[in-house]
């Protein structure tokens, strides 16, 4: 098992931390493996692309057609004035 050293941390940390292990009835070093474990804990997220995700988002508007591609213009920005 790995051991890490904290250095430098404020003590009212410290204070907050030793309660909440308290009021869990926890050691402080458990309370803090607790923290650190849930901290890192990544969700389970469907491996689904960008692209499918921007697509099924709007799905419902009915916009059945493609997006004509125009590779001879060249990238400008909007103009809202009009």
């Amino acid at each position: 098992m790995a051991q890490i050293i904290v250095r430098n941390l404020d003590e009212g940390v410290k204070h907050r931390l030793r309660e909440r292990a308290e009021r869990r009835g926890k050691s402080m070093e458990a309370e803090v493996r607790d923290i650190l474990s849930n901290a890192v804990a990544e969700p389970e997220r469907p491996k689904i692309g960008l692209g499918t995700r921007i697509a099924s988002r709007f799905a419902d508007l009915g916009l059945d057609g493609g997006i004509e591609e125009m590779p001879d213009e060249l990238p400008r920005a909007a103009d809202f004035k009009s």
